[in-house]
């Protein structure tokens, strides 16, 4: 095989592989799924949204100006930000159909540009992905307890339990993880169809009392709005932004289900309910101002109040599943990138490769999530923390959409400037407002974001340091085969996998045995498991197999960022190639390093200390490849940093 089928496929923007262009029953089933998994976030957030732009802390009366004006930035919003940047530009910028930032930061990490604005971006990039963790505990906190706290609407007597019941509704929601979204997911799509078709039915029983409000679609009203409040018009769009937090979602499940299904969905059903629901609110405001307190659960008549509140529970239960399989995905995505160590993932689908489970991340965000709830005890009180990290998201993905757009959609320099002039101006008025929550609680998702995007930069320097060492004693395989040619060692039954991260070079544990052990198995294979920076590797392009020599072979297997490496499945996959293994005959060699510490230039020295403490936590190699955990020797060195 030649050498340049060692580079794997060019990363494809702007297709939908794997996806096409659904019709009929499959479109339906799709669109239908679509709505528990991509618009389950974005859904819930009436409950709250509407509500918080008028905290007493915003000191706005609800006048029938300023009940216009918050409509009228609800509206635009959601036209803006949702509907032209998300569902029209961003969608396009898929990396082989896969979405979110970590694909988007694939895009521009590779190719074309100077190093250092390459280094920059990606950082970007990484940071974006980083502020998700945090968003991915304050999403379900804020979501359920929003939805129990309709239980105080209906009766005083609730109020003691309202904390408990959300906590006990979080620790039912993460111990039921490991059995998979496959298994609930039947649910997702028929429930949150009945939750959008409620929340436009209430929202048209209050709209129709006062039809005025509809005028609010003109932009003139916000306009008056920042004109007559100022500084504090401004800052209400801090809890304006509730509206559309669930944009990153629409984006990073475009490869679960393509783009069609996904506009299809928000443009007939999901922004008209939203709209109708909003405008109802604010309907019912006009029409009794006392309604202030909660007037997403005030619009429902006393009959329906206990069922609509047991609807809004299960709504954000399935908008918290999302986010937390997104997060189980973000960081599967990161482990196979490079920028987290290996961990402990279970697959919890045989047909979908998406669905994964990693027990130590759910347990880390359920305490995140009680905690949170413990703390802040009120949603408005976590809507102040709310926000923060997504409008910082959505900065970083405007900028790196707009870098690809450029190199890789074809877009002139003049239409670069424009689209991304006019996003920023409302992605920054996003941001500056969050801002001000920031002593208030949007700390919080800043923190989590700075500790995960030290790990992620510490873990993928530290690797390549410790690559950057191994490397100054390697051996071309080429020398090898001269020398085992020459010296002829004692030759034993059986066949070793030795396995490096260099395709071209020898395997330390390779040179470590023969100086040690003085011995070599009949058959030898190198073997090279390489990550890609696409979602997943063609068939036909992730494995090669070279033979060497007559008892040498080179084997190398690559895979994507949405792929698990499996060891056994590369062994099975070589038979097609000649090569055969038994496995009680095979015996993997492995190099484990110890790592000590020097003055060397590469990483500060608590860095130092912090990546040997992540690679000493990592998950060992046998379990993340599954390799049989009986045929495998380990080989030590010490390597300095």
């Amino acid at each position: 095989m030649s050498r340049d089928q060692l580079s794997g496929p060019e990363t494809n923007v702007g297709s939908e592989v794997g996806i096409g262009e659904p019709e009929g029953r499959r479109l339906f089933a799709l669109s239908l799924a679509t709505l528990g998994v991509v618009f389950g976030d974005i859904g819930t957030s009436p409950i709250y949204a509407f509500r918080e732009s008028f905290h007493p802390s915003h000191g706005l009366a609800p006048t029938p100006d300023n009940v216009l004006g918050v409509l009228s930035l609800i509206f635009w919003s959601l036209i803006i930000v949702i509907s032209i940047k998300y569902l029209v530009f961003v969608l396009r910028a898929d990396n082989r159909g896969e979405g979110g930032i970590i694909a988007l930061t694939a895009l521009v990490m590779p190719r074309g540009g100077p190093r250092n604005e390459r280094r920059l971006l990606v950082l970007a990039g990484l940071f974006g992905a980083a502020l998700l963790y945090g968003d991915g505990m304050i999403t379900p906190a804020i979501s359920v307890l929003s939805a129990v706290e309709g239980l105080e609407v209906a009766t005083p007597f609730f109020r003691p339990y309202v904390i408990p019941i959300t906590v006990a509704i979080l620790i039912g929601l993460f111990s039921i993880q490991r059995r998979g979204t496959a298994k609930v997911g039947m649910l997702f799509g028929p429930v949150t169809l009945v939750w959008f078709v409620t929340l436009a039915a209430l929202g048209l029983v209050s709209l129709a009392a006062r039809p005025e409000v509809l005028l609010a679609v003109l932009p003139t009203h916000a306009v008056r709005f920042f004109a007559d409040n100022g500084l504090a018009g401004f800052l209400v769009l801090g809890s304006v932004f509730l509206v559309v937090t669930g944009g990153e979602a629409l984006y990073a499940d475009m490869g679960h289900f393509g783009r069609r299904p996904i506009r299809l969905t928000w443009f007939r059903l999901v922004l008209p309910a939203l709209l109708v629901n909003y405008f109802g609110q604010g309907a019912s405001i006009l029409d009794s101002p006392e309604n202030l307190s909660q007037p997403f659960f005030l619009m429902a008549p006393a009959w329906a109040l206990y069922p609509v509140v047991a609807l809004a529970t299960l709504a954000t239960i399935i908008a918290s599943q999302a986010v937390i399989s997104g997060a189980f995905s973000l960081t599967l995505q990161a482990v196979q990138l490079g920028y987290l160590p290996r961990m402990l993932v279970r697959h919890t689908s045989a047909e979908e490769k998406g669905q994964v489970y990693l027990p130590g991340l759910n347990w880390m965000l359920m305490l995140a999530c009680v905690g949170l709830v413990l703390g802040f005890r009120s949603s408005s009180n976590l809507a102040a923390a709310y926000g923060v990290a997504v409008t910082t998201d959505m900065v970083f993905t405007t900028i790196l959409f707009a870098v690809v757009a450029r190199t890789l959609l074809g877009w002139g320099w003049m239409r670069s400037v424009a689209f991304t002039a006019l996003l920023l101006l409302v992605d920054v008025s996003f941001w500056g407002a969050n801002l001000a929550k920031v002593p208030h609680g949007g700390w919080f998702p800043l923190l989590v974001a700075a500790i995960v995007f030290t790990l992620m930069t510490t873990w993928k320097r530290g690797r390549q340091l410790l690559v950057e060492r191994l490397e100054v004693g390697r051996l071309p395989v080429e020398l090898l085969i001269a020398d085992i040619r020459e010296s002829k060692p004692v030759r034993i039954p059986g066949t070793a996998v030795f396995m490096h991260s260099d395709p071209r070079g020898t395997p330390p544990s390779l040179l470590h045995n023969i100086k040690h052990n003085r011995v070599l198995h009949r058959r030898v294979v190198l073997l090279t498991i390489l990550n890609e920076d696409i979602p997943t590797v063609p068939r036909d392009r992730w494995l090669t197999v070279e033979r060497l020599s007559p008892d040498l072979w080179r084997v190398t297997a690559r895979f994507g960022f949405t792929e698990t490496p499996d060891v056994p499945r590369v062994l099975r996959a070589c038979a097609r190639h000649g090569l055969k293994f038994e496995m009680m005959r095979t015996t993997f060699f492995l190099s484990r390093e110890t790592l000590v510490f020097t003055d060397r230039e590469g990483l500060a020295r608590w860095r130092k200390r912090l990546f040997a403490r992540l690679q000493r936590n990592a998950l060992r190699a046998t379990a993340y490849y599954g390799i049989p955990p009986n045929r495998v020797v380990e080989l030590g060195a010490q390597v300095e940093i």
